[in-house]
């Protein structure tokens, strides 16, 4: 009797995961499955490792600061707003840098080729209304 307890709820326990994810007509599956978890947890979080961190370039000159992240309306993270100079927040240029351009490279964000003076000659970023 006991072995046909425990083929039973290991055959729960396998099938747990599909009666979980398992959806009504009409209905929408929110959040991610387990299988994506891992995936968002090797990411980057904005909040904790990206906001306000440095920018530095190849030549380990800080040239600015990671002010915010743009989301595009396909909902791909596109672009890295980057504040440049200023002090105190008056005179800061910011500008808006595709994500993809950016590394994490000894725990630094660089942005290779890039100088203040670059990044300043960049048309400055504007939150539209």
């Amino acid at each position: 009797m006991k072995r046909a307890t425990v083929l039973m709820l290991a055959s729960i326990a396998v099938m747990a995961p599909l009666i979980a994810k398992a959806q009504v007509a009409g209905s929408t599956l929110l959040g991610v499955a387990n299988a994506e978890l891992r995936e968002v947890a090797m990411g980057w979080s904005a909040k904790h490792q990206v906001l306000g961190k440095a920018v530095f370039n190849d030549k380990n000159e800080r040239i600015g600061s990671v002010d915010d992240v743009v989301i595009a309306p396909d909902k791909a993270v596109s672009y890295a707003i980057i504040g440049v100079g200023g002090f105190l927040g008056v005179g800061k240029h910011d500008v808006a840098i595709p994500v993809g351009q950016i590394k994490l490279v000894d725990g630094k964000f660089l942005l290779a080729g890039a100088t203040k003076e670059a990044l300043k000659a960049l048309p400055p970023f504007a939150y539209a209304h």
